[in-house]
């Protein structure tokens, strides 16, 4: 062998050891182009491996910093929570459930822990600079290149999987397991591919959080309900799920749909699940089709339609609408359901609670009541965001969240009330039709939380509701009824926030703000009402962004304004 030749093989070694350390094989390497000419193969082999061990860097150093922060990271922004019964250590590995009752608990913490894990991919753990991604392979890239496609909306969701239950090894009880997934990852790094794994099988505590004692049913009402998973850096992602029963013939347990995605819209996620549901009785390869199709439609704007073209065999081509609400804020809404569990009075009642960030429970029998009524009482508080524990549905093997000494909003199944009702200093509201009582704990002093003349002011708006015959109509009336009390209560900040040159931080004066309030009622609840987070955050995003009041919220306030300038110029 010549000395090029000795040098060449050593170079190709060189290079396929790497090449197998950072999962890419040879025959991969080869295929993603022609051969080079021998000439410059020692040149760019010694290229292609620097690309390797850059890759290898960067995969590892990500893998470090997840180690190292991960842990840290998850206290800090999760230090609200009741850490020894609600959360296991997060680095810890998913288990099957077992036979015994305090191992099959176990079981269950470690999913929903591992979802948390799973959930720690923040803007700490992205790759910036564009060439590392490039470096780390086309299947890498592809995936940062979908995210970037998915959150400016080109895609409707992330995941639709389809949880059933299957028998456990000792056949005495059912554990929800996912049977379908789409779409598929395939090619994905390996901490990728276990992130991904630990997030799916999480998400069944969400699609079955009664537990495990089930038994096949003949007979089940399809219900349609949705939850929150919330990430380290507080960004949220929906889950959206629909449960009944698959077809067949004799006694079988219920199946779950469970759709994630980014995007908040409750009835738009409801007619897809209608989609899916008259596919999976034909048959489960029909799902994929309409996914597709729907994975590869531009999400509408406010107000838009996105038409679907789909098959169906002995009905041929279907054209499906979806159509956005022009409200896109109050999309996820629908304040039917919290109107018929309440009356006027009480959702005031609750409402008071919510904007002094109490801690609220909501009773229910029925999983969509729950996800309905607590994702209303959320909306009522816009154009403030709340800030603390949000479980629109409470799994079984979570309750000890209800212990929480923070503000809270969860929704808990009836047959678990007898787990609650020994708090205090909280809400404990009962949705139920059959109640006794609709405030079985509160603290006593709701009623005078809010000024009273504004308390009336929101009952004579909420009467105009029963003019509207349609759902985006009636949304509009109850949120403008709750959007006017902030406005006159809060209305005037924006004058109250005072920048010292173009660039600067403002600083927001808060005396000043709370003085320049004439109604002694309306200055007191002011005073309380800005100690809250939320009040808090959305002054801190004024004060550093000072072209940040628009919206809704200051199109109203402007109205407002406008309308007292004509009435003090009618008076003079």
């Amino acid at each position: 062998m010549t000395g090029a030749q000795c040098t060449r093989a050593r170079w190709r070694h060189a290079l396929s050891r790497e090449l197998e350390k950072s999962g890419v094989s040879r025959a991969g390497w080869r295929q993603r182009g022609a051969a080079p000419p021998l000439p410059t193969l020692q040149t760019e082999i010694a290229e292609r491996t620097t690309v390797c061990r850059q890759s290898l860097a960067v995969m590892s150093d990500n893998i470090r910093r997840r180690k190292r922060t991960g842990l840290a990271n998850f206290r800090s922004r999760w230090s609200e929570q009741p850490k020894d019964n609600l959360i296991s250590d997060v680095a810890g590995k998913h288990s099957t459930i077992q036979s015994g009752e305090d191992d099959r608990q176990q079981g269950a913490l470690k999913r929903f822990s591992a979802m948390w894990s799973s959930l720690r991919r923040g803007k700490r753990d992205k790759v910036k600079d564009p060439e590392h991604i490039e470096q780390l392979g086309p299947l890498v890239a592809d995936e940062k290149s979908r995210q970037h496609r998915y959150v400016s909306g080109q895609y409707f969701f992330e995941y639709l999987v389809v949880v059933s239950l299957k028998k456990t090894k000792d056949g005495n009880n059912y554990e929800p397991q996912i049977t379908y997934q789409f779409p598929k990852r395939d090619g994905m790094a390996k901490f990728q591919r276990e992130e991904e794994e630990k997030t799916l099988k999480a998400l069944t505590l969400f699609c079955f959080p009664e537990g495990i004692n089930w038994a096949p049913l003949t007979e089940y009402r399809s219900e349609t309900f949705s939850f929150v998973l919330t990430e380290i850096d507080g960004s949220r992602r929906n889950g959206y799920c629909r449960r009944l029963l698959p077809g067949g013939k004799g006694a079988r347990p219920p199946e779950a749909y469970c759709i994630i995605s980014t995007l908040a819209c409750f009835g738009l996620f409801s007619k897809i699940f209608d989609e899916v549901e008259k596919r999976r009785q034909i048959s489960m390869a029909m799902i994929y089709p309409f996914m597709q199709k729907l994975r590869e439609a531009p999400f509408p704007a406010p107000g838009n339609t996105v038409e679907i073209k789909s098959f169906i065999p002995e009905s041929g081509t279907e054209i499906i609408s979806l159509t956005r609400p022009l409200d896109s804020w109050l999309e996820h809404v629908n304040f039917a359901t919290l109107f018929n569990c309440l009356t006027d009075n009480e959702v005031l009642l609750v409402f008071a609670a919510a904007v002094l960030e109490r801690r609220i429970i909501f009773i229910a029998d029925e999983l969509g009541t729950l996800s309905q009524v607590i994702h209303a009482v959320a909306a009522l508080l816009y154009p403030f965001t709340w800030q603390h524990t949000f479980i629109s549905i409470v799994p079984k093997i979570l309750i000890d969240v209800v212990m929480a000494p923070t503000p809270y909003l969860l929704g808990v199944q009836k047959h678990l009330l007898d787990q609650v009702t020994d708090q205090n200093d909280l809400l404990l509201v009962d949705l139920s039709e059959d109640k006794k009582e609709t405030f079985i704990v509160s603290i006593g002093d709701e009623s005078s939380i809010l000024p009273p003349k504004l308390q009336n002011e929101i009952l004579e708006a909420l009467t105009n509701r029963e003019k509207a015959s349609m759902g985006e109509e009636l949304n509009r009336v109850v949120s403008e009824a709750f959007l006017h009390f902030f406005v006159k209560t809060v209305g005037h900040y924006a004058s109250f926030v005072k920048y010292s040159g173009t660039g600067e931080r403002g600083v927001f004066e808060e005396r000043s703000f709370y003085k320049a309030i004439e109604s002694k009622t309306t200055r007191h609840f002011v005073k309380k009402f800005i100690k809250t987070q939320m009040f808090d955050l959305f002054i801190q995003e004024v004060e550093q962004q000072p072209g940040s009041q628009q919206g809704v919220f200051h199109q109203k306030i402007l109205e407002y304004q406008e309308k007292k300038k004509r009435d003090k110029t009618k008076k003079h």
